[in-house]
């Protein structure tokens, strides 16, 4: 792991795997959809996360499951700004998960440092907008389709590399328009119009992602992909969800998108310290 991610006020030095914590502000997303729906309690599980450890709070105000209805601008905005404002002096990078232009542009303004696109920045607004800020972050995510339909029969012919083409591609488009390289982070999309083959596929395949240069986000937290594997229920899955982020964190995976800060770090300075003890003879 090498390199730097640009994001905003932050300069990431690639040298660990940094905490990406997840702060949704809805009542309906999979894993923890109205336990921080609204403002106080949201802000108050954000301060929990950044004293765990998170380097980067990531805030969503529209549910992206699959079979999700949309939210409108205005709503989400409501949901999301105050989060944004309460966070603004914690020492920690703000990342706004969203795939509106409107919402991406109101939130750079409220001093977000990164856009976090599950649609890979698809919206040539989008692009624009990103492109005329001087440094924000960006995370392009990989999704088939749309979180109405994306599960209902995503195909690829090989995952790991159409996954890979399509995130390259797009970076490479953010890079004609002027934004830097820096700037940008690749993710997969555990879980956005793939089945459970192909998650792990793309999991099993990760170097192959992170050779490309970019910063790789991973985000296999809690997910369904976890839950076919362990039998477990959504809040039981935090075993299954250590044991991905390590396997993200071995082939490379430079950012772990979770929601589970504290027990993630502990598994990381575990995993940090066999790797700096060496060979003793």
């Amino acid at each position: 792991m090498s390199g730097s991610w640009l994001c905003g006020r932050f300069e990431f030095v690639l040298k660990r795997p940094l905490l990406m914590g997840i702060v949704n502000v809805t009542p309906d997303s999979f894993s923890d959809g109205g336990q921080h729906a609204d403002a106080t309690s949201a802000i108050a599980h954000a301060h929990q996360l950044v004293a765990e450890g998170a380097d980067i709070i990531d805030i969503g105000g529209e549910s992206t499951r699959p079979g999700a209805a949309p939210v409108s601008t205005q709503d989400e905005l409501a949901r999301i700004l105050p989060v944004i404002a309460a966070l603004r002096d914690s020492g920690v990078a703000i990342s706004v998960d969203t795939c509106k232009p409107e919402v991406m542009q109101t939130a750079l303004e409220a001093g977000a440092d990164i856009i976090n696109d599950v649609t890979g920045m698809r919206a040539p607004e989008a692009r624009r907008i990103v492109a005329a800020h001087p440094s924000c972050g960006v995370c392009l995510m990989h999704m088939q389709g749309e979180p109405r339909t994306m599960q209902r029969n995503p195909q690829y012919q090989n995952v790991v590399h159409e996954v890979k083409a399509a995130l390259v591609a797009q970076a490479q488009l953010l890079e004609h328009l002027g934004v830097k390289r820096a700037r940008l982070s690749l993710d997969p999309g555990l879980g956005f119009g793939k089945t459970l083959e192909h998650n792990y596929q793309l999991l099993q395949g990760l170097e192959q992602l992170v050779q490309s240069g970019y910063p790789v986000v991973l985000g296999a937290s809690r997910k369904s992909m976890i839950g076919s594997v362990t039998g477990k229920s959504v809040d039981q899955r935090l075993s299954g969800s250590i044991a991905a982020a390590l396997a993200g964190v071995v082939r490379g995976a430079a950012v772990l998108r979770v929601h589970d800060v504290d027990a993630t770090r502990d598994a990381l300075k575990v995993w940090q310290s066999v790797q700096a003890a060496g060979d003793p003879r």
